[in-house]
């Protein structure tokens, strides 16, 4: 079992940009891929981006150019840099921890997902 803990999220202006973090504790983090998903207040859950274990990324095409997923294996977290946010960006971000080790593919899906953090608000004004 893994552990999961967001934080970096806020209040900013459209254009601005934010790091979020997930901290990772409980099992060998780096055999993993790691995901991160936002809820908008109504909406479904949906992907915004993952890193594999071997540092394959992949992204949503909503943000794609605008997020970049990062790791660093020796503090066993990932890190989303989001640069100019806009107002549809505005949600609860939450990471994710993948169950399926040394996995490599394309394929991301909440199912696919088996350890959540807590979330973190980021809330983007116009």
């Amino acid at each position: 079992q893994v552990q999961l803990v967001e934080s970096g999220g806020g209040f900013v202006q459209a254009g601005a940009s934010l790091r979020l973090s997930c901290a990772a504790s409980g099992r060998t983090f780096s055999d993993y891929a790691t995901g991160w998903f936002r809820q908008a207040p109504g909406k479904e859950r949906d992907f915004v981006a993952a890193i594999t274990w071997n540092g394959g990324t992949y992204y949503a095409d909503s943000v794609k150019g605008r997020i970049t997923i990062s790791r660093d294996n020796a503090k066993n977290t990932v890190y989303l840099q989001m640069s100019s946010l806009k107002p549809e960006d505005t949600a609860v971000y939450y990471c994710a921890a993948d169950l399926r080790k040394w996995y490599t593919g394309s394929s991301f899906r909440i199912a696919n997902f088996g350890s959540w953090g807590q979330g973190t608000q980021v809330t983007v004004s116009s």
